[in-house]
C-alpha cells in the first residue's frame, strides 16, 4: 500500500470572492448653531430650559454625569426625563428615553415636534454639549418615522452654545429600522 502524502489525503481548496467598489457616497449631517438664546425662538428657549432645571434631577451617582431632556408634544404638553443609574449598569436609563416613553405612554397619539437635551457633571452649573447616544437615536428615529414627520433636537453647550438639528435623521442616516425587518414602512 502507497502512503499518501497529506495533500493528497484531504484535498483543500479556497475560493476567494473578489469585491468591485460600486460607487463611495457621502453622508452629510445639517445642523445649525447659534451664539445666544436670542437667536432662537421662545419656545425653543424654554424647552432648553425646562431641560437644564430637570438635570438637577437626576440619578447619577456612579457617573455623576446629569442629563435633562424636555419633549414638546403637537398638543403643547411638555414632558421631562432624566438619566437613571443603575449599579447594575445596563439597567439604568437615558433622559431622552425616559421622556420619549413617557410621552408616548400617556399621549399615544400625539406628534413629537422637538427634543432638548442638557447635560452637565453632578458638581456643576457649567453644561456639556451632548448628543443624543445611539440607543435614544433609535429610540427617538422609531417615534419620528411612526408620525411621519420630524422631530427637531436642540442641544444647549458650554458658553452659551445652542445647537438645532432638524430631524432625527440627520444624526441616525444610515438606521435600523421597519424595512431593515423586511417590513414597509405604513
Amino acid at each position: 500500500m502507497q502512503k499518501k502524502s497529506l495533500e493528497q489525503r484531504y484535498s483543500l481548496s479556497v475560493t476567494f470572492s473578489h469585491f468591485i467598489l460600486l460607487k463611495t457616497e457621502e453622508i452629510k449631517i445639517t445642523f445649525n448653531t447659534y451664539s445666544s438664546l436670542d437667536q432662537l425662538q421662545d419656545w425653543q428657549i424654554q424647552l432648553i430650559q425646562a431641560a437644564e432645571k430637570v438635570s438637577y434631577q437626576a440619578y447619577a451617582p456612579y457617573s455623576k454625569f446629569c442629563v435633562g431632556a424636555a419633549i414638546l408634544l403637537d398638543n403643547g404638553e411638555v414632558i421631562t426625563g432624566t438619566n437613571q443609574e443603575n449599579a447594575a449598569y445596563p439597567s439604568g436609563l437615558c433622559a431622552e428615553r425616559t421622556a420619549i416613553f413617557y410621552a408616548k405612554t400617556q399621549y399615544p397619539q400625539q406628534r413629537v415636534i422637538c427634543v432638548a437635551v442638557v447635560a452637565r457633571k453632578e458638581e456643576s452649573k457649567e453644561l456639556l454639549p451632548v448628543t443624543p447616544c445611539g440607543a435614544c437615536r433609535q429610540a427617538l428615529l422609531e417615534y419620528e418615522l411612526q408620525q411621519l414627520s420630524p422631530i427637531q433636537i436642540l442641544l444647549r453647550g458650554n458658553e452659551g452654545t445652542y445647537c438645532e438639528i432638524k430631524s432625527l435623521q440627520d444624526l441616525l442616516p444610515i438606521s435600523f429600522n421597519k424595512k431593515s425587518l423586511g417590513e414597509e414602512a405604513k
